[in-house]
């Protein structure tokens, strides 16, 4: 074991403890996959991050650095908090771009490209590995896991970037926020639910806060069914879905974990051909872990 840099980092949040933290060990160079398994669930944290540098194969291909992302039980391929709050970490480290005012990550997807959004980290979404509508049978077990009628689902997606997400949109923000989700109905399903927090039915359309939607993510935790309080990847498959489909604009604001105390902000922005979901992150822990 060897003193290692350390941040604990709040993301989706310029408010220290409203968005979801993360946990980034800056330097995972010699660790093997238990180490950075056992340490991701001793933080009992949703994900732990560690920093590596790229394969060559990154390297050459211009990525900064490689990142590899935990959660409890698992190695994911990609996810959108740890991907800002990792990168935030390691700018904040002295981590100086390739290229000036663009950031690359090496994941399990391949290459991520960030950017800097003025005081905001904003990555490109990467391209959904399955979409389309999900299966009747899917969409029926859904509405039962959430206690809701099947007609109060509007619409639904497959929306897998890594993740195996499963997106549905309600009638509206406030029935989102009702939901009382039963874990063993959707044990083993990861579940994003978006509703409308402007005019139900027009779209683009913001209450007072400038907000369009409400998010909330569920998914298989150690004790049954857990909710994310921000999640990067779910608003980046979420934004491609609506986007594409004619149910959001090309710019837009989403609010996710109102309904576990948070204030969880996702700014999502069409632009060519990529979508940016971006966001502040504020580090709250900053010091040195043994590994």
């Amino acid at each position: 074991m060897r003193q290692r840099p350390f941040q604990q980092v709040d993301v989706f949040t310029a408010t220290p403890y409203l968005g979801n933290p993360l946990a980034v060990v800056l330097d995972g160079e010699g660790l093997t996959t238990e180490d950075m398994q056992r340490f991701t669930h001793w933080t009992n944290l949703s994900e732990a991050t560690f920093v590596l540098p790229p394969t060559p194969e990154g390297r050459a291909a211009g990525a900064d650095y490689r990142l590899r992302i935990f959660c409890p039980g698992r190695e994911l391929p990609f996810a959108g908090h740890p991907t800002l709050g990792s990168c935030h970490a390691w700018l904040q480290a002295g981590g100086r771009p390739r290229a000036a005012g663009r950031i690359v990550q090496e994941c399990g997807v391949g290459l991520v490209t960030l950017r800097r959004d003025d005081e905001r980290l904003a990555f490109a979404a990467p391209p959904l590995i399955r979409s389309g509508p999900l299966a009747e049978d899917d969409v029926r077990l859904i509405a039962r896991g959430l206690g809701i009628a099947r007609e109060d689902i509007i619409a639904h997606a497959w929306c897998d970037n890594g993740p195996n997400w499963r997106g549905v949109m309600l009638r509206s923000a406030e029935q989102v926020l009702r939901l009382k989700p039963d874990a063993a109905v959707l044990a083993g399903l990861d579940v994003g639910v978006v509703g409308p927090r402007g005019k139900v039915g027009v779209v683009g359309a913001s209450d007072a806060e400038g907000i369009a939607f409400e998010v909330r993510a569920f998914f298989p935790g150690n004790n049954g069914l857990a909710e994310d309080p921000v999640t990067g990847s779910l608003n980046a498959a979420l934004a491609q879905w609506l986007m594409g489909a004619g149910l959001a604009p090309a710019r837009y604001v989403a609010s996710q974990g109102t309904a576990l105390g948070r204030a969880g902000r996702v700014h999502v922005e069409q632009e060519g051909e990529h979508i940016w979901i971006g966001g502040h992150s504020v580090t709250c822990v900053h010091g040195e872990v043994q590994l």
